[in-house]
Formats: C-alpha cells, structure tokens, sequence
C-alpha cells in the first residue's frame, strides 16, 4: 500500500474531532446513493416504456416501407421477387392504405383502411388470424339470411365506437365512388366483422382496419396497384443495411422508408425526456458531491498541522492533494457501489412482483415496464464517480497550497 492511500484511508476510518464533519461525510454516502440508486431505476423504467412501446408500434407498422414516388406502385410483383434473395428481410407484402368511413344502422366513424395479402397473415399482431378475411361468412340479418360477405379486422376501441362485436355487418363508404347523372356517388360495400385486435395502442386500435389486398383494390378501383411494400427484417436494428441492399435491387424511382423515421418525433421525445431525466436526477448527486466537497474543506482545516508535519518529513505538495483526492473519490464509490446494488434490486424487484400498479385509464399498461443496460448503469456509475472526483479538486489544491512553517507556526 502506498503513502498516499495508506493516508487517506487512515483520514476515512478515524473518528473525526469534530462530529459535524463525520455527520457530513455520512450524509455524502446516503446522497451519492440516493441519486445513482434513483438514476439507476427512473432510467431502467424509462428504457422499458420505450422497448414496450417501441414493441408495439412495431407490431403494427412495418420496419421498412417501400413506395413509388411518382405514379402509381403497378410492378409490385416483380419488385417483391427481386427482393426475395435478400438475407435480411423476414417478410414482405404489399398493401393499400386510405382513408374510409364505417357505419352501422345508428352509428358512424372514420377509419384508416389497410388492404392487406390476407393469406400471408401479415397484420404484425400475433392474436389475429387473417385467414378470416378471405373466409365468407354469412351474414346476419342479411337477405333472408344467404349473403355472402367479405371479411373485416377492427381494433377493439373503433368497433366500440361502432357498437359491433365479431360477426356483426359493417357498411364500409370509399369516396372512390362512381359518376352517375346525379353527381359522384360514393362506393359503399357490407362486411362483416370477422375478428377485434388489440395493439394497446388507441392510435391503433380506434382507426385501424384491415380487409383482403384483392378487397381494397376492388373499393379504390385500382387492380393492379398497391400503395407500396411492407417489409419486416429479422433483427429491426439493421435497417440501414437492408434499405442499401434494397436500393440495389430497385431504381431511383422509389423511395425507402424505416421505422426510425417514420416514428422520429416520438422517440426523438422519448430520447429527450430521459436525457432530461438524467440531467435532473443527476442533482442529487451533484448536491451530494457539495458535501463532499464541504467535508474535505473542513478536514483540511482541521489538519493543517498533521500536513505541515507530512510535508515537513518530506511530503510533496502533488501527494497532500492526492490524499484528499483518494478520500473524496473512496466516499463517492461507497456511495456508488451502495446506490448500485440498491438500485440493481430495486428494478429486480419491479420487475419480477410488479407492485407498483398504474392506472388503466391513463396509460396503456398496468404496471411499470423494467428493462436494464449494463450500459446506462455503467455510465450512470462513471459519471457519478466524476462528479465525486471533481468535487475534490479544491480542497486537494487548498490542502496542497498549505505552508507547513505557517501551519507549525499558527497551529
């Protein structure tokens, strides 16, 4: 063990004169560990709302999405075969997206209808068959009971604003109608409720419907084109890879489209609200390495004489101040180790008993979502440690300034 950590531990583990000084070096500890262990699990809660929701997202809306930028998507079966020797992509199938109105016999609501390969069963929600969709039903309360009607998909909340449950008809009304003598007539077409998904999402489950790609192209009466492709990878992070290995097989006419910008303001704000976060809990143990700083000022007062005699036996003024250094930065990692291990166990046990409940009229999950990095824990211990560093860079340079003829002399 070296001069200078034998020193500073001896200063750490001796009962100071002065009961003000070891009340604030202990009040040190408990707020270095209050704001790592605090960090520690307000960052591990906010990760687990963006992967829950960033799971969700994505288990509706594809990870990429090939459109045409001119004209209308006609060669969409040629593209997606020359997409097909591409390793990265999962899945991909085309689909219509616009913008319709559902109504009942008493009720009425705008929907965004997506027309999509209904025998690929490619909704993204795991619950949902959409095999259904090309299954013709009868329908209730039809002409004597012996129509036959194509399928249709609503999310839980819109088919409560229609007041329909599975197997009840649906009028679905296309502003892509027809001309007749009396002016544009808008198309109207019976479905009938084939199944409800819930995506927890209302974005989702209060405006979305699917039906059969054949279905939509028949309503917006365009044959033989798509709005575009849908693409799911195997990994959803190596977007960048399979947009360039797209744009290989396809010319300057279309344009990529990943999840990460079409979902940029939300998690552009997620991202800002947890560095906001950080920045904010990070007080704590800003305000903690004050009392550091404070405790090491009065320690130096304290013991001015005992660093006139080190400095007279022959103490360089750069190992005084690495004493002071070595106890402020032993006081931040007890207090970092300390917040560490409370925090890692309090997310544990969040994550595993959930008794923290959340309101479900107010958010879209019942309890707080937990999902730990090594890395937000290791950069949250790092920056904590040099916060606990810089706090005592005065006093380790007040302590080295000390003349030891002058403290001999006045002490």
């Amino acid at each position: 063990m070296s001069f200078v950590t034998f020193v500073s531990g001896r200063y750490l583990r001796t009962r100071q004169k002065r009961t003000f000084i070891s009340l604030i070096t202990v009040l040190s500890i408990a707020g270095v560990t209050v704001g790592v262990m605090a960090l520690i699990v307000v960052i591990a809660v906010m990760a687990g709302f963006e992967n829950d929701l960033k799971s969700r997202i994505m288990g509706i809306r594809p990870h990429l999405v090939l459109t045409q930028k001119q004209g209308v998507f006609s060669d969409y079966k040629q593209i997606l075969a020359r997409m097909k020797p591409i390793g990265e992509i999962q899945t991909a199938s085309a689909f219509i997206t616009t913008q319709v109105v559902l109504r009942t016999t008493t009720r009425a609501a705008g929907a965004i209808l997506k027309g999509i390969e209904a025998a690929q069963g490619k909704t993204g929600i795991a619950s949902v068959d959409t095999s259904r969709l090309l299954t013709r039903n009868p329908a209730k309360g039809g002409s004597g009971g012996n129509d036959h009607l194509p399928g249709i998909i609503l999310g839980k909340e819109l088919a409560a604003n229609l007041g329909v449950i599975r197997g009840d008809t649906v009028y679905m009304i296309s502003p892509r109608g027809m001309l007749s003598p009396a002016g544009h007539i808008p198309a109207m077409i019976k479905f009938e409720v084939a199944d409800l998904f819930e995506s927890g999402m209302y974005e989702f489950d209060g405006t979305l419907a699917f039906v059969d790609l054949k279905q939509a192209q028949k309503i917006l009466r365009m044959p033989a084109s798509v709005s575009g492709i849908e693409i799911r990878l195997q990994d959803m992070d190596q977007v960048k890879a399979a947009a360039k290995a797209i744009e290989k097989v396809v010319d300057s006419d279309y344009a990529i489209e990943d999840w990460k910008q079409m979902n940029r303001n939300l998690f552009s704000a997620l991202r800002l609200e947890k560095t906001v976060m950080f920045i904010i809990l990070a007080l704590i143990v800003l305000v903690a390495a004050f009392n550091i700083a404070g405790s090491l000022v009065m320690m130096v007062m304290e013991k001015r004489k005992d660093i006139a005699i080190l400095k007279a036996m022959g103490a360089t003024a750069k190992s005084i101040g690495r004493i002071f250094v070595i106890k402020g930065l032993m006081i931040g990692l007890v207090g970092t180790v300390l917040g560490t291990s409370a925090g890692l166990m309090l997310c544990m046990l969040l994550k595993r008993y959930s008794f923290i409940q959340l309101p479900a009229d107010v958010y879209y999950i019942n309890t707080l979502p937990v999902n730990m990095k090594i890395s937000d824990v290791l950069l949250i211990a790092v920056c904590a440690l040099i916060i606990c560093f810089a706090a005592t860079l005065y006093p380790a340079r007040q302590a080295a300034s000390i003349d030891p003829v002058e403290a001999i002399r006045h002490g």
